[in-house]
């Protein structure tokens, strides 16, 4: 980023208020709002509040490594990604080609959701070099699962990730109270083939599809993410999506544990759900997640400043990554443990931007 953007960004919570800013109150409710009582999204936040860090001391940690892994074929600067968000678009003219373009910049991955512009092939060709994955959201049987997966390959894609929590589409009442319809989902059609999915689905994807890396996405109890390794998936993606869908869920990071412990090394874990912080995601780490996706922060940073924006926001985070790690005593994500974390009692209300205190008060616009 330029040196006057960086200036003008020096916290991430100063991103959140120039996106607001930047956006109308529909786009703004539609990225920070959640399903009915938005109890889920809170607890994704009370989740990352409950653990507290028990630092070690007296280790030579001058030199601290913040990178991760990216399914065994290459380092990324950060373990986390660019998590799969509908209507990038309405943030950055560019939607996910502007983001992608950040990512792989930056050093990580992004996750490109199969309702935002410019779409699978516009999406990879903005970013031809960097790591990504597809996503999709099933609108038709077993032809249209297959094509898209072709053409997720041919366009160069690493991974192909099917969510698997919007069987029915949530109610969020931000949006319903404005009479507010996004663009894709005034023309989507086709989504009781989602509510159809079932396991026979993935079995039929693995056997056709042997040779693709893939992802489930939005696996919320150890029973399901067993079942998942027990269907050859790599990658078991622990997502509530991002408290929109099923209200009164538990946070992420509350439903991890169970489900490293259910996976118990057969699969990759990745997971998401209210990580706002380098402190959230050195937590989610501990707690077994190999990678961390990120939501809401980074369109932060795509409403606030475009490719350069986003980019901030993981150079923020990475600076607060590498101050977490020293202090507690690691000098790499390898050196993080369990024993590192203790249960406490949260100090503050969770909301969507409690992890940024120096924002206004929820009620007064945030």
């Amino acid at each position: 980023m330029s040196t006057e953007g960086q200036e003008k960004f020096q916290t991430l919570h100063e991103l959140v208020k120039a996106a607001k800013i930047r956006l109308n109150a529909n786009i703004w409710d539609y990225l920070v709002g959640a399903t009915e009582t938005e109890t889920t999204m809170m607890r994704n936040r009370a989740a990352l509040d409950a653990w507290a860090f028990r630092p070690r001391v007296l280790r030579d940690v001058s030199q601290v490594d913040c990178s991760g892994d990216f399914l065994g074929k290459r380092r990324i600067r950060l373990p986390v990604a660019l998590a799969p968000v509908g209507s990038l678009d309405s943030f950055d003219p560019g939607g996910a080609a502007t983001a992608g373009r950040a990512a792989a910049a930056f050093g990580v991955p992004i996750i490109v959701s199969s309702v935002t512009e410019p779409g699978l092939e516009g999406s990879a060709q903005a970013n031809p070099d960097g790591a990504k994955v597809f996503q999709l959201y099933v609108r038709g049987g077993p032809d249209f699962i297959d094509e898209h997966i072709r053409r997720a390959m041919d366009a160069g894609y690493d991974a192909f990730a099917i969510t698997v929590d919007t069987a029915h589409y949530s109610r969020r009442e931000r949006d319903i109270a404005k009479r507010f319809v996004k663009h894709w989902r005034a023309r989507s059609s086709g989504m009781n083939y989602q509510a159809a999915l079932s396991w026979a689905d993935i079995a039929r994807v693995r056997a056709q599809h042997p040779n693709v890396t893939l992802i489930l996405k939005g696996i919320g109890t150890g029973e399901d993410a067993a079942m998942a390794v027990e269907h050859g998936v790599e990658v078991v993606y622990v997502s509530n999506h991002g408290g929109r869908q099923l209200d009164h869920g538990r946070g992420s990071l509350a439903v991890l544990p169970e489900v490293v412990e259910a996976v118990a090394g057969r699969a990759r874990v990745w997971m998401d759900g209210g990580i706002s912080r380098g402190t959230d995601l050195v937590k989610a780490v501990a707690l077994g997640a190999e990678m961390v996706g990120l939501g809401r922060l980074y369109c932060y940073g795509l409403a606030a400043g475009g490719q350069e924006g986003v980019m901030r926001v993981l150079q923020l985070l990475e600076d607060e990554v590498q101050t977490c790690l020293g202090l507690l005593g690691a000098t790499s994500f390898a050196a993080v443990e369990k024993s590192m974390l203790q249960p406490v009692a949260p100090v503050v209300m969770p909301h969507v931007h409690s992890a940024f205190p120096l924002l206004a008060e929820p009620g007064r616009g945030y």
